[in-house]
């Protein structure tokens, strides 16, 4: 097992700067901690690059962990390296995952057109992961899979759910070339999403918190739908949206 017990390594530095997008796109590799996120890492083959460890760290006796690096580090450096106030003391390196071949395949579709906040997009794989999408594509203007927010807020989904970034306009072609039956969201020209039939073969299309999806992605889509108000709120948050509309869909 390596140790590195100074701030100034180099490689403390490289880990660092992981909390950048920027980084994060040259290396194609993310930042991770905690129990719950690392070890829902390890059920995924070879994601691992680097488990880190402090001295008072123990790993549970029923991780698997053989293949796997391991470096003990002190806890100035795990806090130096944390986004988090109460670093659990475990943290890992993972490997960006790209699997665009499970779209030639996939039946059960979720696109995400310039969905902004972290929260919402965690939330949003969360759900689709929970709902048995089988693909998730990000569009331009999201923000990124990799950011520390949106990796908590999906608890370990964005491990066992193909998440890519794609240009949706493609997507959407690709989609209507295999007739996957294609919905977007929107107020404007839409229908109560109750009114069609839930399909084994269905692409969802849903938008940014303040725009919605974009007119061009809307123009190309089968039916576009919405969610009925009831009471006096104006609008419902996205990943409630998406959550109540992939349930609903899907069969």
């Amino acid at each position: 097992m390596k140790r590195i017990d100074s701030i100034k390594n180099p490689q403390v530095k490289t880990w660092k700067k992981l909390h950048t997008k920027k980084e994060r796109d040259k290396s194609g590799l993310f930042f991770i901690e905690g129990f719950h996120l690392v070890e829902e890492a390890l059920k995924t083959k070879a994601i691992i690059k680097e488990l880190i460890i402090t001295e008072q760290t123990e790993i549970p006796a029923h991780w698997n962990i053989d293949d796997v690096s391991v470096i003990m580090v002190t806890d100035d450096i795990m806090k130096m390296i944390s986004e988090t106030e109460t670093p659990q003391g475990i943290a890992a390196i993972c490997y960006q995952q790209t699997n665009e071949e499970v779209l030639h395949t996939a039946q059960k579709i979720l696109l995400l057109d310039a969905v902004q906040d972290p929260g919402n997009l965690g939330t949003i794989i969360r759900t689709a992961d929970a709902a048995g999408v089988e693909v998730v594509v990000i569009g331009e203007g999201s923000v990124d899979t990799y950011n520390g927010k949106v990796i908590r807020s999906t608890q370990g989904a964005l491990f066992h759910l193909p998440v890519i970034k794609k240009d949706l306009h493609e997507v959407v072609k690709q989609l209507k070339e295999r007739d996957v039956k294609l919905y977007g969201t929107s107020l404007e020209n839409g229908q109560p999403y109750t009114d069609v039939q839930p399909s084994s073969s269905v692409a969802l299309i849903v938008g940014n918190e303040g725009n919605g999806v974009s007119k061009e992605l809307l123009e190309a889509t089968d039916t576009n739908l919405y969610i009925p108000i009831y009471g006096k709120s104006e609008s419902l948050n996205v990943a409630v949206a998406t959550g109540v509309l992939l349930y609903y869909l899907y069969v």
